[in-house]
């Protein structure tokens, strides 16, 4: 496996709502919608025309408490890392969300006090070694809340399957267990 990534980039977007509903940030009325270029253009289309043309490769999203509330849809985020975005940092995560997205292997980072500190625009880094996520423009640094050891190893590998995959290869054979 390989080591996790340090992020860096813009802060594209801060949801101030707590329990944002994940399919908002498409409108629920397109979350069928298969066509990734089409999905992704319809990204906060609602509340902010031409957002999708912002985004940058590695902007980084921020959100309140219990952030990705609602059912665990993906064409919200699917959508989202199509455009660039690299993760979320936010307050807390719908427990829902944070695991699916996490399989996914999608960075999430919960960072109490996130959602006071950053704005639109600024500088973001998470720091992974150092359990911090740094604003720079500001000259704040808050601390993370670490990741488990198997969401780790998930975001690491790139998601779940490779994750579950890599450790399959690693486990020791089974005496007696049938071969393929």
């Amino acid at each position: 496996m390989t080591r996790l990534n340090n992020l860096r980039g813009r802060v594209a977007w801060v949801f101030e709502e707590d329990d944002y509903d994940i399919d908002l940030i498409v409108g629920v009325r397109n979350i069928k919608i298969t066509d990734l270029q089409e999905l992704a253009g319809l990204v906060l289309a609602d509340q902010a025309p031409g957002f999708a043309a912002t985004v940058q490769r590695g902007d980084l999203l921020v959100g309140g408490r219990n952030f990705g509330y609602g059912h665990p849809h993906y064409p919200a985020m699917r959508a989202m890392r199509h455009l660039g975005v690299a993760g979320v940092v936010a307050e807390s995560f719908s427990p829902g969300f944070f695991r699916g997205e996490i399989s996914m292997g999608f960075p999430l980072v919960t960072c109490p006090g996130i959602l006071g500190a950053a704005r639109r625009g600024d500088l973001i880094e998470v720091d992974w070694s150092a359990q911090q996520v740094h604003l720079p423009t500001q000259g704040r640094a808050l601390p993370i809340e670490p990741l488990g050891a198997s969401e780790r190893g998930t975001l690491e590998a790139g998601g779940l399957i490779p994750y579950l995959k890599a450790r399959l290869a690693r486990a020791p054979a089974t005496p007696g267990a049938p071969h393929d």
